[in-house]
């Protein structure tokens, strides 16, 4: 299920919005203006954002621009009532990936989300450097200054932490993005996971580690001062 970043000043489109996703199975997390859209970015994980151009405080495009500069590749589709050419080329040279011109078809935006998410599901980098490891994901192997072999769930832990190491996150953002929300795993389970990931980081002498205690949240930390990748 994909989780989705909506920053849409008008309530009343918002709401429709918020509506048809859900009803997609979507969950949708509503924000009124740029700023709060930028905040809400550095703290959660999102697998797209819905952006308007003109909204009050900051503005979509600002928005897109901090969040691009910050390092968030998450997907983003803006939303705009501009038709002009130049008012698209801005939007996508500030860092979106897609537009739809309002008014728009809801069919069109679903079926975009659902393409989006059909290439997620298919879409796995092969490698992911941070500070002085490496995480070859097709073949669930961490290597430092030696390699170690790691299982599924704990390829896919660490997958997140590196996608995320800017962000602290808690318990219920980690189990859901690694198990999904149907999987009975908790706290307990997932501090074990933790505890597991620390050894092999340890074990590959990696000067990256995990911060957090059992209640979380948890952070991929690099130690290294020296060549981080």
């Amino acid at each position: 299920m994909m989780r989705i970043l909506l920053a849409e000043d008008e309530k009343e489109l918002s709401r429709v919005l918020i509506a048809a996703m859900q009803s997609t199975g979507y969950e949708v997390v509503p924000v009124y203006n740029g700023l709060e859209a930028v905040k809400e970015a550095e703290s959660e994980i999102f697998d797209a954002m819905l952006f308007d151009v003109m909204m009050p405080v900051m503005t979509g495009i600002e928005a897109v621009q901090k969040i691009r500069a910050a390092g968030n590749q998450t997907y983003i589709i803006m939303l705009t009532a501009m038709a002009e050419v130049d008012d698209k080329v801005t939007g996508l040279d500030a860092g979106a990936d897609d537009y739809i011109t309002k008014p728009f078809s809801l069919k069109e935006l679903l079926a975009r989300l659902r393409s989006l998410e059909r290439r997620n599901e298919n879409y796995t980098e092969d490698t992911l450097d941070f500070g002085d490891i490496t995480l070859v994901t097709t073949e669930q192997r961490l290597e430092s200054y030696n390699s170690i072999s790691l299982s599924a769930e704990e390829t896919k832990l660490l997958n997140i932490l590196i996608l995320n190491s800017k962000k602290k996150l808690d318990n219920k953002t980690l189990i859901e993005h690694t198990w999904g929300k149907n999987e009975k795993i908790d706290s307990e389970m997932l501090w074990i996971y933790i505890s597991y990931l620390r050894q092999k980081l340890q074990s590959v002498n990696a000067h990256v580690s995990i911060y957090g205690n059992k209640r979380g949240p948890y952070q991929l930390i690099n130690n290294s001062k020296e060549d981080p990748k």
